[in-house]
């Protein structure tokens, strides 16, 4: 390892913090400005089915749909169950179910307008919001308990090392990578959907996975070298270290991910975009945290910790000279009370 360069990723922190600090800015930005869409589940509405023959255009669908202005929308294409017949879902996202007058009129546009694909309706339901915000829920209470699971987890595993600090920066790490799977849930104008947590906790376990490794690798090291290494010298080798195998695993994930992006595209299977292309950037977005986060952020928290420790100490230690030097006088003193 002597003979392979080790980065300097403790002196490069400022550029590694301010890449997702901006992100997140903008992201918060473009939300207070656009906001973000709730799939149909969480916010409620009524989905629509229809069969349909030859090839069809998902955005012509969506543009004549929207032209009758009953809200927002959104229209993805899959197959049946038993694989007899391609449908086209339009899904309507609002607290009040579409009527039946304008279910029939809707799908009276759409037949005219699409004669050639032989559009059929053959589903029709009202989604009840309650139901998918119990779903939501449940799904944040699962990754708060993981959140925690984790922190245990780090600190008994890594207590040589002071586990429990290396778990809370994990933990910032794990936030940091939820947030970057929301910011493109923003900004490609994805709908909020069950697609999003299965996102979120398929991410989380690749992150924390790599996170791990890294810190593996510190306390590897540690026992390995002992003290003749800084912290800083310490932490740089055993990230390099671990930049080979991190990357590569997530490469392998994110190109498998990326050939079922183009073969969604080229078939024109629309609904699986939501879950593929957050997932590709999740995973990249966690390796990120876990290399140039979690290790660089955990070295500034023992610095400081260190650094107040030992003045804590120091000033103990004079107070204790000084209140030794005044136990002294007053001694002195008494004594010369007594022998007058």
């Amino acid at each position: 390892m002597n003979n392979k360069k080790v980065f300097n990723f403790i002196g490069a922190r400022k550029i590694l913090f301010a890449i997702p600090i901006a992100i997140v800015a903008i992201t918060i930005i473009f939300n207070c400005i656009f906001g973000v869409q709730m799939a149909i589940e969480f916010k409620g509405g009524t989905m629509l089915t229809y069969s349909y023959t030859g090839e069809i255009d998902t955005n012509a669908v969506k543009s004549v749909v929207e032209g009758e202005n009953y809200g927002a929308v959104t229209v993805t294409t899959g197959s049946a169950m038993n694989g007899s017949m391609e449908t086209v879902e339009v899904s309507f996202s609002s607290s009040e179910g579409l009527t039946a007058d304008k279910q029939t009129a809707l799908s009276d546009k759409l037949k005219e307008s699409f004669k050639d694909n032989n559009l059929d309706l053959v589903n029709s339901q009202d989604v009840n919001p309650t139901s998918g915000t119990e779903f939501f829920l449940k799904c944040l209470v699962a990754v708060v308990f993981s959140f925690i699971l984790l922190v245990i987890y780090i600190a008994f595993r890594f207590k040589k090392i002071g586990g429990l600090s290396a778990g809370v920066f994990a933990l910032v790490a794990l936030v940091h990578d939820c947030f970057m799977v929301y910011a493109v849930f923003v900004f490609c104008r994805f709908p909020i959907d069950a697609n999003f947590m299965a996102v979120v906790l398929t991410v989380l376990g690749n992150s924390i996975n790599n996170t791990i490794v890294v810190y593996d690798r510190i306390r590897e090291n540690r026992n390995l070298y002992g003290n003749s290494l800084s912290l800083r010298e310490l932490v740089n080798m055993s990230i390099t270290q671990s930049i080979t195998r991190s990357v590569n695993t997530t490469l392998t994930t994110a190109f498998a991910v990326l050939t079922i992006c183009v073969v969604c595209a080229i078939c024109g299977v629309t609904s699986i975009m939501t879950f593929a292309i957050p997932m590709m950037i999740g995973l990249i977005c966690g390796t990120y945290s876990s290399l140039c986060i979690s290790g660089p952020l955990w070295v500034l928290w023992r610095e400081f910790y260190d650094r107040n420790h030992k003045d804590s100490n120091f000033n103990s230690r004079k107070d204790d000279k000084k209140d030794g030097k005044n136990l002294a006088s007053t001694a002195v003193a008494d004594k010369k009370k007594l022998m007058v």
